[in-house]
């Protein structure tokens, strides 16, 4: 099985640590991960503003990269929808690469067929959906069946769970007052469930949502999914004495 591992520019650039937490997650389960070094951006942006043309030398570029993988596997339910759902409209030689293309709790979940990937993280969490990965790639249970065989881990119900957060990409740049009105009452629910932390597979909108949360002073962690998976009693130890 070669698996090659998509970051996407939003944690290549502001959440580096997702991208490791994905490697350290899947080498944990006996998965060898490439990182192929000519991946760009997805071409997502441009295509949802209606630049559809700019978008396809981002997707020939993806294809190529990802050509000779098994698998391609990216912490992001939004780039995977992306890839899955445009490129081969996009460019048609593109087929191959998005149907191999999984978010990584379909990978999990779905390919290596586990739950219990052998997390330890004793916090209480609540959990996220976000619309891509609702909506459109339909991942249903995935994300909460990891959760709950997380060792430590108590899971709360988010009130409203399926409600956007207001992110939505350019949407929060185009309607900024909407947006941030929706992170607002979306902050408010997760601060209403008493969790310490809460998570999502998208750190697009975990960006949106943390920084409402920040913003209002709540003490509510914003983590990554694939960085609770990740996480071992080990990795919280060694942590612990860093910290000491």
């Amino acid at each position: 099985m070669r698996v090659g591992l998509f970051v996407t520019c939003v944690n290549d650039t502001l959440y580096p640590g997702t991208g490791r937490a994905v490697v350290t997650l899947l080498e944990r389960l006996g998965v060898a991960v490439d990182f192929p070094m000519e991946q760009s951006c997805c071409g997502q942006p441009q295509f949802n503003t209606g630049y559809r043309r700019a978008a396809e030398p981002l997707v020939r570029r993806h294809a190529r990269a990802f050509a000779e993988y098994d698998y391609v596997v990216t912490p992001s339910g939004s780039c995977a929808a992306m890839i899955r759902d445009n490129h081969p409209g996009i460019v048609p030689d593109s087929a191959p690469v998005a149907e191999r293309t999984y978010e990584l709790t379909e990978f999990l979940v779905d390919v290596l067929g586990v739950t219990d990937v052998g997390a330890y993280y004793p916090h209480t969490v609540t959990y996220h959906p976000t619309c891509h990965g609702l909506r459109a790639l339909r991942l249903g249970d995935r994300p909460r069946r990891l959760l709950a065989a997380v060792r430590g881990l108590t899971l709360v119900e988010l009130p409203g769970a399926e409600e956007c957060c207001g992110f939505g990409g350019t949407f929060a740049v185009k309607n900024a007052a909407v947006s941030a009105a929706m992170g607002a009452d979306k902050a408010a629910a997760v601060m209403g469930t008493g969790a310490e932390a809460v998570c999502t597979v998208d750190n697009s909108c975990l960006m949106h949502i943390g920084g409402t949360l920040s913003r209002l002073g709540s003490p509510v962690r914003p983590v990554h999914l694939a960085e609770i998976l990740a996480a071992t009693a080990a990795t919280g130890a060694a942590a612990e004495g860093s910290s000491g």
